[in-house]
């Protein structure tokens, strides 16, 4: 197991704007030590996810406005919960054991961040949702 933890933290992202500091709440600490560098290494496999979401639902993500496909991106991280419990799964599979048990103390909050972090980093990247059309179209 200690080969697995190690090669786990040793392959995210180091994020210099994600401070961590003792005037922070538990909850928040876990978020930008933990959560934030695991959603920026997953970050390509997060948008080929959502991608592969669209697809299954006929594409009209494509036809509506911009404002629109943001409040897309929300309403299906927040409402379809199989689609929700498949991003906890990717972030979550991440972890080393230690992080799982931290997690899991109060994991409720932190799904919350994690899934507003998750969801801030999709509608980030919705011209990259946009440009995959055309390259699937050629």
């Amino acid at each position: 197991m200690e080969n697995r933890e190690s090669n786990l933290l040793a392959i995210r992202p180091q994020l210099l704007n994600a401070r961590v500091s003792e005037n922070m709440s538990s909850d928040e600490q876990f978020q930008n030590r933990t959560i934030r560098p695991i959603v920026k290494f997953q970050g390509n496999l997060l948008l080929e996810v959502f991608r592969n979401y669209i697809k299954k639902r006929k594409n009209t993500f494509y036809e509506i406005s911009l404002e629109k496909r943001l409040a897309y991106i929300e309403n299906a991280i927040q409402k379809d919960m199989k689609f929700r419990n498949s991003l906890k799964g990717i972030i979550i599979g991440q972890f080393t054991v230690e992080e799982y048990l931290t997690y899991t103390q109060n994991s409720s909050s932190l799904n919350k961040r994690m899934m507003n972090i998750v969801k801030e980093r999709l509608q980030d990247n919705v011209q990259l949702l946009e440009s995959s059309l055309s390259v699937i179209s050629e």
